[in-house]
């Protein structure tokens, strides 16, 4: 829950950025938007939205995630094809099933009009659910790309073969993409990042923690069974894989760490294509190379020029049978579940049983599914959306944007330590915050995708074609500030720095087995508007996106003492999560999470402050047994309500900028003094944090 879609690898377009910190000297007094009405209370027959999940043999101020989520975890152990297990995972079954309706009504149509939603939607699902024909066709639509591969010679080849499988959604070498520049955000500007790797992270390749010793050691045995699946005998495919283990661990030392990424500043290097050439990497001829995409670029973007430098020190030093041994199984790994059997398999065997813990395949139409709302997200969520999503629903939601938007504003004006200088910029950048709710108000056009019957492989790579190119094509032409870069269906949000926007799909705002009308406003309050709505407002002043301006430009707008000020009190949250230690010898990254912990304080500060407003905690009756204060809560931890595979915990640690589940509701929690008096938490429980230790940010 809750993406950011901004500074981390471009070709997953992560973007990030949180915290919400404004107002104005001598305000005029807030403008008042109405909370909305209280909605019907969960009918007596059916169980408690909430109450259902406690655990009581929990004490709520020894570990409130676990007293609150305990029972239904304890009662639904993660199942052997799943790597983690909880509430979104019951919306995500639940869409399952709607968009399974979807794709298998279009494949029935027996003859759709070519290029209509319903050809493309049918084609896609009946190729890609045709087991047979991936298996009889084996690596044979990969065979063109693997001979040019083959046809590898020196460098410059290896780079012509890497920038071809850019627009195959291949990360060879480097990450690429087009997207607002952050300092004119009225402009498209091509970024080039650091990539290129095969493990999640950098971390995988130089920690030493005993669980990551291992996944190396099985990623080193995996790439040694793909190359035999290549057709190398046993010798000539373990120095294959010897060789590109060392050229990847190469990559990921020339590589900035996950902290380091989130400085929007520092990695934002602008400079013209020949200058890159020059000063970076002679052997790569930006200019030209773009030129080749239809990319005119005058300058571009570098994140990390350090890593291009070393780039090409790695390219000239690296024997060419070793690139070209990269370039195949970077290829083949990222199209394995659309090839046969033996690869698919073995594709799953690593990256899904030793990185996540599953235990095994999910079923084939659940990753056709996964598969299709990548490729043709956009076709299925306007379906989706006008089946599933009523009006009434997003109209909802679109106050409880508002209602959220009025209490930052109130909150911001009541900070101690912030000037009245920083707040009018702060209360002027809140007020510009655009909301996105349910599903776009404009879809992608797909006309020139091309889905077909031949291939599941190709229509994979004709989708990811498309993407390349429909991204592209953005570079040169006025910003699209209505595009959406999350499909109405996804169980996410994110909030985007360079639009100043809150983006919330349909899916993310659904509690599984409920209708929305049955759901009271404490638990609303708690699980949409603070752990979504609030979260995502807030990224817009963390301490990534307090350097974007109203406008979405990366523009300094703080005084320097309050943002010294701020830089002290986010240090308290940083060296409290720090502290957290989900797994023996891996801590939380405080500093890497430091975002995302931002925006679920502010977030459920906010969000309470909203539900302060409403009829249901004026009235302070009890439902199921709790206070309306006490379900506000249930309701945030039921948003988090989920347990993963110490596998893929582990993988997230290292690689994702969020805290794991427990963490994001006991961190924030354990600061707020309204939790202490809801669940009567006391001195010396493990909930209870000091004065001197609480964050004060918001």
């Amino acid at each position: 829950m809750k993406a950011n879609l901004s500074r981390l690898p471009l070709s997953l377009l992560v973007a990030a950025i949180v915290t919400v910190i404004a107002g104005c000297s001598n305000p005029p007094p807030p403008k008042v938007v109405a909370a909305p009405a209280a909605t019907a209370v969960v009918p007596a027959a059916k169980t408690d939205v909430v109450a259902a999940n406690i655990d009581a043999s929990v004490n709520p101020g020894d570990d409130f995630f676990s007293y609150a989520n305990g029972a239904w975890l304890k009662a639904h152990p993660i199942p052997p094809s799943e790597s983690n297990w909880g509430i979104g995972k019951l919306v995500q079954n639940d869409l399952y099933d709607k968009l399974r309706t979807i794709s298998e009504g279009a494949a029935a149509v027996a003859h759709a009009e070519s290029g209509s939603d319903q050809q493309k939607i049918g084609d896609f699902w009946r190729t890609a659910m045709d087991s047979a024909l991936a298996e009889h066709q084996g690596l044979a639509p990969l065979k063109p790309e693997l001979a040019r591969i083959d046809a590898v010679t020196n460098v410059k080849s290896a780079l012509d073969e890497a920038f071809a499988l850019q627009p195959l959604g291949v990360d060879a070498l480097f990450g690429f993409g087009v997207q607002q520049d952050e300092k004119q955000s009225d402009v498209m500007a091509v970024y080039l990042e650091q990539g290129g790797l095969g493990l999640p992270g950098r971390d995988y390749y130089l920690n030493n923690e005993a669980g990551v010793a291992k996944a190396r050691s099985a990623y080193l045995g995996h790439l040694q069974k793909m190359f035999s699946l290549l057709g190398q005998d046993a010798t000539t495919a373990q120095a294959s894989a010897t060789g590109v283990m060392a050229f990847e661990t190469a990559l990921a030392k020339i590589s900035r760490p996950l902290a380091d990424l989130r400085d929007p500043q520092k990695n934002y290097n602008k400079m013209s294509p020949a200058e890159l050439t020059r000063k970076y990497t002679p052997d790569i001829a930006w200019g030209s190379r773009l030129q080749a995409w239809k990319l005119d670029a005058p300058y571009v973007i570098v994140g990390q020029p350090e890593f291009f430098a070393g780039l090409q020190k790695l390219l000239k030093q690296t024997p060419v049978p070793v690139l070209r041994d990269y370039l195949r199984v970077r290829l083949v790994d990222d199209y394995a579940s659309t090839l046969g059997k033996a690869i698919d398999d073995e594709h799953f065997d690593f990256y899904g049983r030793v990185l996540t813990g599953q235990k095994e395949q999910r079923p084939r139409w659940k990753r056709t599914l996964d598969a299709e709302n990548r490729a043709i997200g956009m076709i299925l969520g306007r379906i989706f959306v006008k089946q599933y999503f009523p009006e009434k629903t997003k109209q909802r939601y679109n106050d409880l944007v508002e209602a959220i938007r009025t209490a930052y504003g109130e909150r911001i004006d009541k900070l101690d330590w912030m000037s009245a200088t920083t707040k009018a910029k702060a209360r002027e950048k809140l007020a510009a915050v655009t909301k996105k709710v349910g599903y776009p108000d404009k879809w992608k056009d797909y006309s020139a995708l091309t889905i077909s019957r031949d291939s599941y492989a190709q229509n994979e790579m004709n989708a990811r074609r498309w993407a390349f190119n429909h991204n592209a094509s953005k570079f040169g032409k006025p910003v699209d500030r209505s595009e959406w870069n999350m499909t109405p269906q996804t169980y996410n949000a994110y909030y985007r720095p360079s639009n100043n926007e809150i983006v919330l799909p349909a899916a993310q705002l659904t509690i599984p087995g409920f209708k929305d009308d049955q759901i009271d406003d404490a638990v609303v309050y708690g699980y949409a508007a603070a752990s979504v709505i609030g979260h995502e407002i807030t990224h817009g002043f963390d301490d990534q996106g307090r350097q974007f301006d109203a406008k979405g430009n990366l523009a300094d707008w703080w005084t320097k003492e309050d943002a010294k000020k701020f830089g002290e009190r986010a240090d308290v949250l940083v060296k409290q999560f720090d502290a957290y230690e989900p797994l023996p010898g891996l801590h939380i990254n405080g500093r890497a999470s430091l975002g995302e912990n931002m925006a679920d304080f502010g977030g459920v500060l906010i969000g309470l402050d909203a539900f302060k407003k409403t009829a249901q905690y004026k009235k302070g009756e009890k439902i199921a047994g709790y206070t309306p204060l006490q379900r506000f809560f249930l309701g945030y931890a039921l948003s988090w309500m989920s347990q993963e595979q110490d596998a893929l915990l582990r993988r997230r640690l290292l690689s994702n900028v969020h805290a794991p589940a427990k963490w994001r509701v006991n961190g924030p929690l354990s600061n707020i003094p309204d939790f202490y008096n809801a669940f009567d938490v006391k001195p010396g429980q493990p909930m209870w944090r000091a004065e001197k230790d609480r964050a004060h940010i918001w």
